[in-house]
């Protein structure tokens, strides 16, 4: 019938809106800031518009969510400072990520002994230049020593004229605890396969 599919497609806005309301009945207002709630709602069992008054609500962002890249490094004692340590990244300036790039916004110097002028095996510069970053994550799909992650933070703007985001390595680097307590499943699994590769070394020898 003429007409049929305007109705019907009002009809389920409307009923969209009735059960906006009734799905906030249900979680007694706390849908946006309950994790079970919002396990239902972000489901097949949704129901309701879903709307998310940010800043002053927020969604927890999926395990598998990526934005931009850092890099890891880990804590280590440091010998010149007694109860200090010292970040020991992971990178090994092999610059892989820096071929899969595909805006080419990476950009690595490997760090040289000053006595002998021999490069070593971690970078004495790294830069991405995240306004030009596209966050596919090749980086760190294709870092042969996962020494490169993708970040949930996604709130990076700046408020002034003429700023880059060039972020060196300081910037991006984040300790190891970080990235497992944002990715718990990625990181065990990690582990996991980094423990067995050194199981299967050590069996020859013993």
């Amino acid at each position: 019938m003429y007409g049929f599919g305007v109705l019907r497609g009002l009809w389920i806005v409307f009923r969209h809106f009735v059960e906006t309301y009734i799905d906030d009945l249900r979680w007694r207002g706390r849908r946006y800031n309950n994790p079970e709630a919002l396990k239902v709602r972000q489901g097949a069992r949704g129901r309701g518009a879903f709307t998310v008054q940010y800043p002053e609500e927020r969604m927890t962002a999926p395990e598998e969510f990526r934005y931009l890249p850092f890099l890891v490094y880990e804590d280590e004692p440091d010998p010149a400072n007694p109860g200090g340590v010292i970040h020991t990244y992971c990178c090994t300036a092999c610059g892989t990520c820096a071929k899969a790039c595909p805006p080419q916004c990476i950009w690595i110097e490997r760090a040289t002994d000053p006595a002998t002028g021999k490069r070593l095996n971690h970078p004495a510069e790294f830069t991405i230049d995240i306004d030009i970053c596209m966050g596919c994550g090749f980086c760190a799909e294709y870092c042969p020593f996962d020494a490169i992650k993708m970040d949930h933070d996604f709130e990076v703007a700046l408020d002034t004229r003429g700023d880059t985001h060039l972020w060196n390595k300081e910037k991006l680097g984040k300790p190891m605890s970080y990235f497992a307590s944002i990715r718990p499943k990625d990181y065990a699994r990690e582990m996991a396969e980094r423990a067995a590769k050194e199981a299967k070394k050590a069996a020859p020898k013993a």
